[in-house]
């Protein structure tokens, strides 16, 4: 995003804070209800681009956003849009953009506050693994040749009856918007929910699988480097051979055995 976009996107948190401060129950509708928005201007590209005209003043986008959505969404959701739609957007696309990460934290606030973020985020990051290990799995969920309620079908047989409502909803968002990329995309959220608990995520991969001992260890060891509690997700790649990759954002830590021969490689040649 350019400067004008980061600058009206934190408004727009701002403005999701305080709508959902205080307000029991509201964050999951607000959720919800952002996607829904985001969705119909998916579909109507005038909108979307006349809810984002710098050439217009802030105030009548406001008024506008009011009289399409104002009787569809709540309180809490419209005095989110509306602060969102009077900011100075560089391209209407990260104001669509933003709506959609506003509606993803509301519903991991919605999440937290039942006491079900982690298992949110646990299942997110193992869906993401799911989708990553199958290529026909992402293409059928990403075919855009397939109409958007096929793909929703087969998510919703993937996941029924084994992950929290929340989980469903997100992932339903994703494979709805998302092109290229929903195993990462998934990543993205699991990374986002452990955020909301102040907490960064450590992507391992193992050739065998960790005990308790060894990931709490682990997690111990990330967390002196880091200086911030780390969580650790751990997924099984016996072509390592032995040991470990950890990736903690752009960082990676490759102590695996095949690691270790290709700088053996490297240093022969």
């Amino acid at each position: 995003m350019y400067a004008a976009s980061r600058e009206a996107s934190s408004r727009s948190r701002e403005a999701l804070r305080a709508a959902l401060t205080g307000s029991d129950g509201a964050a999951a509708a607000t959720g919800s209800e952002l996607f829904a928005v985001v969705a119909v201007l998916d579909d109507q590209r005038s909108l979307r681009v006349a809810l984002a005209d710098v050439s217009v003043p802030g105030s009548a986008r406001a008024e506008l956003s009011e009289r399409v959505f104002g009787s569809k969404v709540s309180a809490a959701t419209q005095a989110v849009l509306t602060t969102a739609v009077a900011q100075d957007w560089s391209r209407a696309s990260d104001l669509v953009d933003t709506l959609v990460l506003l509606g993803q934290e509301a519903l991991l606030e919605s999440a937290a506050v039942s006491g079900r973020l982690n298992a949110v985020e646990d299942e997110l990051f193992r869906l993401g693994r799911i989708i990553a290990d199958s290529p026909e799995l992402e293409q059928a969920l990403s075919d855009r040749g397939k109409p958007t309620e096929a793909r929703r079908e087969l998510l919703s047989r993937l996941l029924a009856g084994k992950t929290e409502n929340i989980t469903q909803t997100l992932a339903d968002q994703v494979v709805t918007r998302q092109q290229t990329g929903i195993g990462t995309a998934f990543d993205a959220l699991s990374d986002l929910a452990a955020a909301r608990r102040e907490q960064i995520v450590a992507h391992v991969r193992a050739a065998i699988a960790l005990t308790s001992h060894q990931r709490e260890r682990l997690a111990g060891s990330l967390q002196r480097i880091y200086g911030k509690p780390v969580t650790v997700h751990v997924e099984v790649d016996p072509g390592l051979l032995s040991g470990l990759v950890v990736r903690v954002g752009d960082d990676v830590i490759d102590g695996s055995a095949t690691g270790r021969l290709e700088r053996l490689r490297r240093s022969l040649t």
